[in-house]
């Protein structure tokens, strides 16, 4: 089998893809990239047997045939070779031997036969949604997922599906991020949750732009597909945590600041807290609101204070810095909107602004107060 293919084009696809790629892995076969060649298109394929990515791109050929490529070495050499005509000749022992314009590099190949077989996406349901509409859902939630394998069910998003549109929710039982959109129909109410690692590999692989993502489901997968890029992916067979008892209502006092300014003024305060929790405390009076974070094992201290908008009593409440950092990174608006209670219940925040079929809301559990 031979064929000649762009090195810019080809390695532009196969970075897209090469995330996916787990080294050190028990199946050797896993740390290759599959080509399958037919009609002068190339589709590569990917997988660490939970998520299948699957690029194509047009290449000149006379032959249809397979193999398996791995991944490190040529994605080394094509990230070096520079822009020009690459021709892969393959021998029926698999070796593999690239010729660029003034050099000759052999690499032995795999049998593609033994390369997993992808899930089939049969029986699914199907609704679209464009790229940028399913990016801002990721982005806007992904960070809140958890770590701890022993509660799977947190380790991805949770896509709730209806009539009236999308909700997108993740938690670490710290803090809860909703995300809701109305501006797409899914044909019927349904649920399913996404791994973490998929998720990030759609992120790198879709532009953000507004054109259709196709997404397919069934009980087991979910099938995204981009123009010629593919994803399947392995749902998360666990049940998602009943979020909706935690996100409090009614939250009598509100604190109106504006984000980057209280953003800012986490981040610096935030150097001087403890690193384990993160811990910095809100005292907010009147029309000011105070940051303070200290480190009593090192005699740290740091102290901020700026201007905001309170309703409601003198209020002392603290929360890990980390956590409000990221939810006013993903806030988009010149203001956010604290709802709060106690120093002992959750407190909510919201943008003020906020575009047309979208809705955020970001719940985030208070730290007991070192007094």
């Amino acid at each position: 089998m031979k064929f000649i293919a762009n090195s810019s084009v080809l390695l532009k696809q196969l970075q897209h893809i090469s995330g996916v790629i787990n080294t050190n892995t028990v199946l050797p076969i896993l740390e290759d990239f599959l080509f399958e060649v037919e009609k002068n298109k190339l589709t590569v394929v990917a997988t660490d047997l939970e998520t299948v990515m699957r690029v194509q791109l047009d290449i000149e050929a006379k032959d249809t045939g397979k193999v398996c490529i791995p991944a490190r070495i040529l994605m080394d050499s094509l990230k070096n070779i520079g822009d020009q005509p690459l021709t892969f000749n393959i021998d029926k022992n698999f070796a593999i031997e690239i010729t660029s314009d003034n050099g000759k590099y052999k690499v032995m190949g795999e049998n593609p036969d033994n390369f997993p077989k992808e899930p089939s996406a049969d029986e699914t349901t199907s609704f679209e949604m464009s790229a940028t509409a399913l990016l801002t859902a990721i982005n806007k939630t992904l960070f809140a997922t958890s770590n701890d394998d022993l509660r799977p069910a947190m380790t991805g998003v949770f896509f709730e599906l209806d009539k009236k549109g999308l909700q997108c929710v993740a938690t670490d039982a710290h803090r809860l991020v909703r995300y809701k959109r109305s501006d797409l129909k899914c044909p019927k109410t349904d649920s399913f949750i996404v791994p973490k690692k998929s998720l990030n590999l759609v992120k790198a692989a879709i532009p953000d732009t507004d054109q259709p993502v196709t997404i397919n489901y069934n009980s087991n997968h979910l099938f995204i597909r981009y123009g010629t890029t593919q994803m399947s992916c392995r749902l998360i067979d666990a049940r998602f945590p009943d979020y909706k008892v935690v996100i409090p209502t009614g939250n009598p006092y509100s604190l109106t600041v504006n984000t980057s300014e209280f953003q800012s003024a986490l981040r610096r305060v935030s150097i001087f807290s403890n690193k384990s929790t993160n811990q910095v405390a809100l005292n907010i009076s009147g029309s000011e609101l105070q940051l303070a974070a200290q480190d009593v094992d090192f005699s740290f201290e740091g102290n901020e204070r700026m201007k905001c908008q309170y309703n409601g009593e003198d209020l002392l409440i603290a929360f890990n810095a980390k956590f409000l950092i990221e939810m006013l990174g993903v806030a988009d608006s010149d203001e956010v909107l604290m709802e709060l209670s106690t120093p002992t219940k959750a407190g909510i925040i919201r943008p003020t602004d906020k575009a047309e079929n979208e809705e955020l809301l970001m719940l985030v559990m208070p730290l007991m107060l070192n007094q």
